[in-house]
């Protein structure tokens, strides 16, 4: 007999399905056992697995999301989704594996913000889960911590901010400082990139001459001032010797640094949002407080720079498409002012920065990729599993569809219409980017491990069975 855990046999047969993998695209059996992916084969049987016709469905590996920001405080605020309705969010939207964050406070050390955020996550998260870790103190004490939290404690990535001064903001010379110390050990700093100073001048102004609406906090990010940070982050960089890696990149001008460096054979890497791809910037032109919906940093560019992020996915000079999905409610009720973007409705800069979104990237990159001629279907399963797992140290394990891989699946019906609303969606978030938009291609099932989590709309996964994921060297694909 095979070996039985919370009910579900532990070998799995999925007979008959599309695989398609970065690289391949075929029709096979797939083997599950244990967790991990046994065999692929035509005409697959197997006495002792539970059996999952595929037939007419594409198979995908898992999807990773490597910018989530689950039960996270941002300054006053909290994001409204724990880990665990977070992580099933993730999983509905055909997501297994997040890399969420690790913020280093006040007083503490790296090491105590990864503890900290580990002991939040395991008991809740439904997926797999790692963490990157936020750098604001850049102490000889922290720097010295870097090393064994990249050879030993699994975790290769630290994320510093250019943005936000007196906040996150951490000088020049302090990136330089981390991206030197954990490079040499394979570790990859990830920026936020945005002229935080003069920035804060633009907000400043901004609320001397009483403008205070929503609008204002796109109108005070200017794309000039993301172009200009990303610059000197890559030349940082190149003097430091190391790979560096540009989160939720928005602007032309950021990609043109990034498109630059490239060519010169300097390892700069990127990842933009489904916002930034599929809505712009009229969407702060909404009358009343409505506009706060979309206050994320970076703010909605425009149609130009949309058209370039697009391009960028296209050549590789953009390698993943990540969500940032940093939710808040649109209203008070029921979660409370500190997750509600109402905080901000007298005074933009106190609006909440961000906005759901883990569950509806792979739907939206398929429709709106993959259906309109802009990507292929490797090209799809690269930006949101592959790369993913290559640049932050989870490949073969995770990122792929091959025998000794973890049994990371989704089978997603390419026929299949249905509506995204707020309606329908598994977080807490009261409200969606895309409400009503009609998508070609839907999840049916989805595999965490071998085991069954998502069947169409109904929850079979659990909290707490996601694993923590210890990773091996970032910036390398």
């Amino acid at each position: 007999m095979s070996e039985v855990r919370s009910g579900v046999r532990s070998e799995v047969l999925i007979k008959g399905g599309r695989i398609v993998t970065a690289v391949d695209d075929y029709i096979a059996d797939i083997w599950v056992k244990n967790g991990r992916i046994e065999a692929i084969a035509r005409d697959l049987s197997i006495d002792s697995a539970t059996v999952h016709d595929a037939s007419g469905l594409i198979v995908f590996p898992g999807g990773i999301d490597v910018h989530t920001h689950m039960e996270f405080d941002l300054g006053a605020a909290q994001t409204v989704d724990t880990f665990e309705t977070g992580t099933r969010s993730a999983a509905f939207g055909g997501t297994t594996t997040i890399v969420d964050f690790a913020l280093q406070k006040q007083g503490d050390t790296p090491k105590q913000a990864l503890d900290r955020r580990l002991a939040a996550a395991e008991p809740q998260c439904c997926v797999d889960y790692s963490f990157h870790i936020i750098l604001t103190h850049v102490t000889p004490e922290a720097l010295a911590e870097l090393p064994d939290l990249v050879n030993h404690e699994g975790v290769s990535s630290f994320k510093m901010f250019m943005a936000y001064p007196g906040v996150l903001m951490v000088e020049d010379a302090d990136i330089f400082r981390a991206m030197r110390k954990v490079g040499a050990h394979g570790g990859m700093i990830n920026l936020h990139a945005e002229n935080g100073s003069v920035i804060q001048a633009l907000i400043q102004e901004a609320l001397e001459q009483g403008n205070t609406s929503p609008k204002y906090h796109m109108l005070t990010r200017p794309s000039i001032m993301e172009g200009e940070a990303t610059h000197r982050g890559i030349r940082i960089a190149e003097l430091a010797e190391v790979p560096v890696y540009f989160v939720h990149l928005s602007a032309e001008e950021a990609l043109s640094s990034v498109v630059e460096a490239r060519d010169r054979g300097i390892p700069a890497y990127a990842e933009t949002c489904p916002h930034y791809l599929f809505l712009d910037d009229s969407e702060y032109d909404r009358p009343g407080f409505e506009a706060a919906k979309y206050v994320m940093t970076p703010p909605l560019r425009s149609h130009a720079c949309q058209h370039a992020l697009w391009r960028g996915l296209k050549t590789d000079d953009l390698q993943i498409v990540s969500t940032d999905h940093c939710p808040f409610c649109y209203n008070e009720s029921p979660f409370g002012l500190r997750k509600s973007k109402q905080m901000g409705r007298d005074d933009f800069e106190k609006i909440p920065n961000g906005a759901p979104g883990v569950e509806f990237r792979l739907h939206l990159l398929y429709d709106g990729g993959v259906n309109a001629g802009r990507l292929s279907l490797n090209r799809f399963v690269q930006l949101t599993a592959t790369a993913p797992a290559k640049m932050f140290g989870l490949f073969p394990r995770k990122g792929t569809i091959a025998v000794g891989s973890d049994a990371d699946l989704v089978l997603f019906d390419p026929h299949q219409r249905h509506t995204l609303s707020a309606s329908t969606q598994h977080s807490n978030a009261d409200y969606s980017l895309y409400e009503g938009r009609e998508i070609l291609g839907k999840v049916q099932k989805v595999f965490l491990r071998g085991e069954l989590i998502v069947e169409g709309d109904r929850w079979l996964g659990r909290a707490g069975q996601g694993q923590f994921q210890r990773r091996s060297a970032s910036g390398r694909v």
